[in-house]
């Protein structure tokens, strides 16, 4: 199973696209979603093309590839716009490892779920691409698609059997994590 990670689109249906663009030419069989998908917040400028129906429309039509996880700024409501689920959290297991998935608002580095040495933490929220181990745990926070902060680049993350790859969508790699197996 191979995964393309996405996070705080904030309804932007420039970088939705872009997101959409990447799942397929990654030729990935679920777009897992890390929350904050159509509501820019109160703190974020209007993201390039800011557009929620729009967004939830493209989302909708991918929604049986979708595995999303709500963010803090997706309401109730957002769940009435979306053919897909907004999720609390997700577990996945590749390769022996359990991958948590989650927005950053609740679970981060600072504060851990129930996760073993070598698995892996993968949230959003804060915007900004991070690489951090915790008690044996690796940390990944994924920058936002559309409002990355702190000199990140808009980041996307695929993540299969071979291993986890955060790059840009100019096609850097920001960090590469071979599993062995």
């Amino acid at each position: 199973m191979k995964y393309l990670i996405a996070t705080d689109l904030h309804g932007s249906m420039y970088w939705a696209k872009k997101v959409v663009e990447k799942f397929n030419e990654e030729k990935a069989d679920k777009l897992v979603l890390l929350g904050d998908l159509y509501y820019h917040g109160p703190r974020n400028p209007l993201p390039q093309d800011y557009a929620p129906m729009e967004v939830a429309g493209l989302l909708n039509s991918y929604k049986d590839s979708i595995l999303a996880i709500r963010g803090n700024c997706d309401a109730d409501i957002d769940q009435t716009i979306s053919q897909f689920k907004l999720n609390k959290s997700a577990v996945v297991r590749v390769c022996g490892r359990k991958v948590f998935f989650t927005h950053g608002d609740k679970y981060d580095k600072n504060k851990l779920p129930a996760l073993k040495p070598d698995d892996i933490l993968l949230y959003g929220h804060w915007h900004e691409n991070a690489l951090n181990a915790k008690q044996g745990v690796i940390c990944i926070n994924l920058a936002s698609a559309s409002l990355p902060k702190n000199g990140a680049k808009p980041s996307y993350a695929v993540l299969d059997e071979s291993g986890l790859k955060v790059k840009t969508f100019d096609g850097n790699v920001v960090f590469d994590i071979p599993f062995l197996i």
